[in-house]
């Protein structure tokens, strides 16, 4: 399965994420890394095999092994790290702001890529799990590497395309199951 493949899935209501999946496939703000890795991690994000499947065998082979274990790495840790912070930040309780994680975190200090990829990665998934704590955080961390407002919008606008083409994926999979029952 390809990009190819799953634009071809998308519907006619959907027209502007197929292209914006062809527009950011080579998205100039980014490096290949970058882009390959943010459009991994953010489908893994999104919780959509067929959408996962896609992405991963379209970005993959532009990846190393290493840096494909990073993108899944950002994907997993910012899982975990998006709830627990989104909690801390949600709740009215102020206690729990002050407490300490108890979480282990080892990877975003040695990621296996260099650091300002993987917190693109980051960005790309805290903005598909809504954690504006996460999203704050990282992107102070980017700023501060010198990385442009315009890169991390890539990273974003690579994460909002790859979880609306998952939600929309899914909607028409439960759509076509419901026809099916009905039938």
């Amino acid at each position: 399965m390809s990009i190819d493949t799953l634009k071809s899935r998308l519907p006619d209501y959907a027209k502007d994420l197929r292209l914006n999946l062809s527009s950011l496939a080579t998205e100039a703000a980014l490096t290949e890394q970058q882009s390959a890795g943010a459009f991994i991690a953010s489908a893994i994000a999104a919780r959509n095999p067929e959408v996962i499947q896609a992405i991963t065998a379209e970005f993959a082979p532009k990846l190393s092994a290493e840096a494909l274990e990073a993108a899944k790495t950002s994907a997993a840790i910012m899982a975990m790290t998006n709830v627990y912070y989104r909690f801390t930040h949600l709740v009215s309780a102020p206690d729990y702001k002050t407490l300490p994680a108890k979480l282990r975190m080892n990877a975003l200090a040695k990621p296996g890529v260099d650091k300002v990829d993987f917190e693109l990665w980051s960005i790309a998934v805290s903005a598909v799990n809504g954690c504006g704590m996460c999203m704050d955080s990282h992107e102070k961390t980017l700023r501060s590497h010198g990385v442009t407002a315009e890169q991390i919008q890539a990273a974003v606008r690579i994460a909002a395309t790859v979880n609306a083409v998952a939600a929309t994926i899914a909607c028409e999979a439960a759509l076509a199951g419901e026809m099916k029952a009905a039938a």
